[in-house]
């Protein structure tokens, strides 16, 4: 394929060569993973050179991100390979939850996350599912069980398409559900978000007993930032945030069970996860994204 493409058009699909400029990564890079990876050029007209769609840019975006993060490009590449989903299509996730099918939901966040990332993806998909189901739990329709495989699905699926960062360096951020909380799907999504912009998190999961917080910190980089989440007012617990406190740790608490209690020095609430972001990246995030359901 030759770099001597015809102009680039919407309607026409772009070149190699403008494809690696705009991702910012050499051509021989995008040949190599056609090639080896069939993630290229899905435009193919008899006598023309093959161009890129938008998709196949998106895709190749998503894989350039998994590949910086630290997989593999095989692994990356079986990631973002297949069908894109239809933007905020959450009525076909709730059918698949509660037809117990978890293989179509992942599929379908998969494809999600693919294509329009973890922040949308949660936003427009994940959370307008909680809410249709939260609604039929509310009009005495038994589906407790849907809300569990569809948590468990994203969870899933956020570490297929955002794997953990495999940097054994010790990370500045820590993640934790306070001591009682098993709430942690929220910080599963911080975590993806945060791999997706290249930071790593230490991400400690539920129930994470308050000495351990001191212990996970007296091995976490000095000057580190916990995020605490807790769910309800009964697991907000002051005594995990003395702990950080005492550790020299910066602590960010999240969640709603934080909401109707003073904030305690030296600690600061985050309410969404725009919040979060901008405080962890240093940086103010557009993406607008409220923790919780």
């Amino acid at each position: 394929m030759s770099d001597d493409s015809p102009p680039d058009t919407d309607a026409t699909g772009f070149s190699v060569r403008t494809v690696a400029e705009r991702i910012g990564i050499p051509t021989a890079t995008l040949r190599s993973w056609n090639q080896r990876y069939s993630i290229g050029p899905s435009e193919h007209r008899r006598g023309r050179h093959r161009l890129y769609s938008e998709a196949d840019i998106v895709r190749l975006e998503r894989m350039v991100l998994l590949v910086r993060s630290g997989s593999s490009p095989a692994r990356a590449a079986e990631s973002v390979r297949g069908p894109l989903s239809v933007a905020g299509d959450h009525a076909s996730l709730v059918e698949a939850a509660f037809a117990s099918d978890p293989g179509t939901v992942q599929s379908l966040l998969l494809a999600h996350i693919r294509a329009s990332g973890v922040v949308d993806t949660w936003d427009r998909l994940c959370r307008p599912a909680f809410a249709d189901i939260v609604q039929r739990q509310g009009a005495g329709e038994g589906c407790i069980d849907v809300e569990h495989v569809l948590s468990w699905c994203i969870t899933a699926a956020l570490h297929r398409a955002i794997p953990p960062s495999t940097d054994t360096s010790a990370p500045a951020v820590l993640l934790a559900c306070t001591s009682g909380e098993a709430h942690s799907l929220p910080l599963e999504v911080l975590r993806a978000a945060l791999a997706e912009r290249r930071v790593a998190a230490n991400m400690l999961g539920p129930n994470v007993p308050t000495p351990a917080l001191g212990d996970a910190l007296d091995r976490t980089a000095p000057g580190s930032t916990v995020v605490l989440w807790s769910q309800q007012e009964s697991t907000a617990l002051l005594s995990a945030v003395r702990k950080c406190a005492e550790r020299g740790a910066r602590v960010l608490l999240a969640g709603p069970g934080w909401q109707d209690i003073p904030t305690p020095d030296p600690a600061e609430f985050v309410d969404d996860l725009q919040s979060a972001l901008s405080e962890l990246l240093g940086t103010h995030m557009a993406e607008v994204i409220a923790f919780g359901r």
